[in-house]
């Protein structure tokens, strides 16, 4: 498979509604039994909150903009070209602090948190109804076992 830019399945959270991200690689996009890959571009001040997955590595591959990004009890900031490793069960949380767009991929060494994803997102151009507070819960407390988040 060779996906331009804009290929893949795009998402709206329906967390921030308004906020995107494309599934590029997983079991239903590729055929992959073995990694997921997502791409996010995330205006300024837009978080990825802190939480880890106990069954997965990952890499977040910064292509564009500048991260804060707390990794374990690690406080840094990421520019682009710049490649965060997470060992399985780390916390990481990320956050946009530049001015401009951030940029990234994220690699899972494992699928299964990309069905967390499609859980609070709707594919993009659909009714998008945000979440409460309880159905966000409910949501992470079904996918636990793939992300915990603080």
């Amino acid at each position: 498979m060779v996906l331009a830019e804009n290929a893949g399945e795009r998402r709206e959270f329906r967390t921030g509604p308004g906020t995107f991200f494309t599934l590029k690689v997983d079991p239903k996009n590729g055929g992959s039994e073995h990694m997921t890959v997502v791409a996010e571009d995330m205006a300024p001040g837009d978080r990825i909150p802190t939480h880890r997955h106990p069954n997965a590595d990952e890499l977040i591959i910064i292509q564009a903009g500048t991260a804060r990004v707390m990794l374990g009890d690690k406080d840094e900031e990421a520019h682009a070209g710049a490649i965060v490793f997470i060992p399985q069960d780390t916390w990481i949380g990320v956050e946009n602090i530049g001015k401009d767009h951030l940029i990234s991929t994220g690699v899972m060494s494992a699928p299964g948190y990309e069905e967390y994803l499609r859980a609070i997102s709707v594919p993009a151009g659909t009714p998008n109804t945000p979440l409460s507070k309880a159905e966000l819960e409910t949501i992470r407390k079904k996918y636990s076992h793939h992300a915990i988040y603080q």
